[in-house]
């Protein structure tokens, strides 16, 4: 049985980002599965820092974005949104061009918060080049 949300789809998320940072940083959902999200991120100029290497900040907006469009698909029944409330990040290396991808996988989905973990790879080596976690808080309707 899935635990996805009805109607939250890729293509909805994609469409949905297209003209916020995501869209602008050419993040795309690649995948949605039970307690999972996958997405790539093409790495351009705009990407990088000064010093030519993949800025964190990239990697970071990558991660928590799988992980935000995750927490959409996987928002308990009733649930109006969901806020950000910690997020942590590791960086291991770094690529200087090609595509990264993250994979997010829940470590807790419950009424009040969800935790997931991400890992960001380089696409063509598989190489681990940052791991994140962050908590989302619920948002549930005013009473």
């Amino acid at each position: 049985m899935s635990n996805l949300r009805p109607g939250v789809s890729m293509k909805v998320l994609n469409e949905h980002g297209s003209e916020y940072l995501p869209g602008y940083l050419g993040i795309e959902m690649v995948e949605l599965a039970p307690n999972s999200a996958t997405s790539r991120m093409p790495v351009r100029k705009l990407h990088v820092a000064p010093n030519e290497f993949l800025h964190a900040a990239s990697v970071v907006a990558l991660a928590d974005t799988t992980c935000g469009y995750a927490t959409l698909a996987h928002l308990p029944e009733g649930a109006r949104s969901f806020t950000t409330i910690e997020l942590k990040s590791n960086h291991l290396g770094t690529v200087r061009e090609g595509t990264i991808t993250c994979v997010a996988t829940a470590q807790h989905l419950g009424r009040t918060t969800q935790v997931w973990d991400a890992v960001v790879s380089d696409e063509a080596s598989g190489r681990k080049l940052a791991l994140f976690r962050c908590t989302q808080m619920i948002l549930w309707p005013k009473q």
